[in-house]
């Protein structure tokens, strides 16, 4: 006889245990960690690079300092990037992948910021470390009202160069700015001197510029550019002269930076694009 104690019975009344009544507890989202750090890395790196552009504009510090910051920015700006990229790779594995709208507006934010900076470092390596670009270069325009930097010279590529070894640094100069803005030249314009200089007070009155002096008569104009951010000033002083044969005018524009070693190109930028406007077809004098 078998003994009823040990036959199990499925009682419909029957009670469940204990365990198998307890709710199971929610699954807990983890924090995105990373995606946070992209984001708040990439918003941080365009915050730190306009300020620390902007409060050089306003005066709040050197401008050395300032570039720093823009540097630094930048450093931050790649690493948000590569974070970003490789939390990306990582995501495409995970079973549940973290959300990617953060990853995403960080990385667009620190691309954004980074390729501008990029422009102007890529300009650094393209265009020679010198700051002031002059249409002549044996004769350069001189500044009169405006004063034109004590330092002008004290930093001219080549010191170093066997090429240019006991050149002065008027002479490396010369050859360096002769070597890369070779186009930029004297040009001449049919019309006489003091129709000339006014023309170019109008054009640079409409650029912005702050004109310190005009002298049609005398065929002399100067004046200062200020950049948007840094608000770095650019000194300008054009020459105008009557042509050997005294038709029409041979015109001549000098642009100097106030502070910095390189322009980055934006000298001879300037010089050319103000020509061209000045002549409307620029014709190199002779």
């Amino acid at each position: 006889m078998v003994n009823e104690q040990e036959v199990p019975h499925d009682t419909p009344g029957a009670q469940a245990s204990p365990a198998s009544t307890q709710p199971v507890a929610p699954v807990r989202s983890k924090i995105d960690y990373w995606g946070y750090l992209v984001l708040i890395s990439g918003v941080g790196a365009l915050v730190w690079g306009f300020v620390a552009a902007v409060g050089t504009g306003w005066g709040l510090w050197e401008y050395t300092s300032g570039l720093k910051g823009v540097t630094w920015a930048f450093f931050l700006g790649l690493g948000a990037i590569l974070i970003g990229a490789v939390q990306g790779w990582r995501a495409r594995k995970a079973i549940t992948p973290p959300p990617r709208t953060r990853r995403w507006v960080g990385m667009l934010v620190a691309l954004i910021y980074v390729g501008w900076v990029g422009t102007f470092l890529m300009a650094a390596l393209t265009v020679p470390a010198i700051h002031d670009v002059s249409t002549d270069l044996a004769d350069p325009p001189t500044f009169q009202t405006l004063v034109l930097r004590t330092d002008n010279l004290d930093n001219i590529p080549g010191a170093d160069d066997d090429k240019m070894r006991g050149l002065t640094p008027q002479q490396r100069w010369a050859l360096v700015h002769q070597k890369d803005y070779g186009d930029i030249r004297s040009v001449r314009i049919n019309e006489p001197v003091p129709m000339v200089v006014a023309k170019a007070e109008r054009l640079a009155k409409a650029r912005g510029w702050d004109v310190a002096v005009s002298l049609p008569e005398e065929g002399r104009l100067e004046a200062t550019e200020t950049s948007a951010f840094f608000r770095f000033k650019d000194d300008v002083v054009l020459r105008v002269r009557p042509s050997d044969t005294g038709e029409g005018s041979i015109v001549d524009m000098r642009s100097v930076s106030r502070v910095g070693t390189s322009d980055l190109g934006m000298n001879a930028k300037r010089v050319r694009s103000f020509l061209a406007d000045l002549t409307g077809t620029v014709t190199a004098a002779r």
